[in-house]
């Protein structure tokens, strides 16, 4: 298997386990964190917050290694937006899970304190306004960086890649919406189905191979092009 065929599993495979790992943190943190009594929840199951907290980040970090696996094979072709892509999914993004779960790890101590009512409402609304509508800067902005390197050099079928701009471009109503009081999730879902059904794409069949030669012929033109320049100029 090439180097190229493993980066596409292991994307695939990054994508799974990031979706699945944050669907099955908001799944055990949200019975928690529901309601205005959600400090005594806490308390009452710090285990579980606890256990939301490391899903949440296996979920992170595994979305946030996307792209440095594909930063070997998207330099070749864009390394202005290759390395746009490690930079907002991959560091910004990250941090922003980071800090979310450390607000998590707040609640739990705090839930302990008898006093710490409104410095865990600060807490809380300033983990509801990263997730709701900052994080949403950074994974947008990457995703559109990513899909558009698919897209103009059909690493994967065009209708994959435009299912994913298009997606992306309705990903960011959510959060704008959130931002006047709205509640648009739902433009959310149309990129969430396109990723797993990237995810199972780039796991069965990998990026496109006439597409990787062709990018590898045209490398091997462009150095002998320079080496032959070289000898001349010599």
């Amino acid at each position: 298997m090439s180097a190229d065929r493993k980066a596409a599993v292991w994307i695939g495979v990054l994508y799974i386990i990031g979706t699945v790992g944050m669907v099955l943190s908001v799944v055990v943190t949200g019975a928690v964190l529901s309601g205005p009594a959600y400090l005594a929840q806490v308390a009452a199951e710090p285990n579980r917050m606890a256990l939301g907290v490391l899903l949440f980040l296996v979920a992170g970090l595994s979305l946030a290694m996307v792209p440095v696996v594909f930063w070997p094979i998207g330099k070749r072709y864009n390394e202005t937006l290759a390395m746009g892509y490690v930079v907002f999914r991959g560091a910004l993004e990250t941090i922003f899970y980071i800090v979310t779960a450390l607000l998590w790890l707040l609640l739990i101590a705090l839930s302990k304190e008898p006093d710490a009512g409104p410095i865990a409402g600060f807490v809380r609304t300033t983990e509801t306004v990263i997730w709701d509508q900052l994080i949403a800067i950074p994974f947008v902005l990457g995703a559109l960086m990513f899909y558009f390197v698919l897209y103009q050099y059909r690493l994967v079928p065009r209708w994959l890649s435009t299912w994913a701009l298009v997606g992306a471009a309705l990903y960011i109503v959510a959060p704008l919406g959130s931002m006047f009081g709205l509640s648009l999730g739902v433009f959310m879902g149309p990129l969430a189905v396109q990723e797993m059904v990237m995810a199972v794409w780039l796991i069965a069949k990998g990026f496109n191979p006439s597409a990787l030669a062709a990018e590898s012929a045209g490398e091997t033109s462009r150095r002998q092009t320079a080496a032959a320049s070289t000898v001349s100029a010599t």
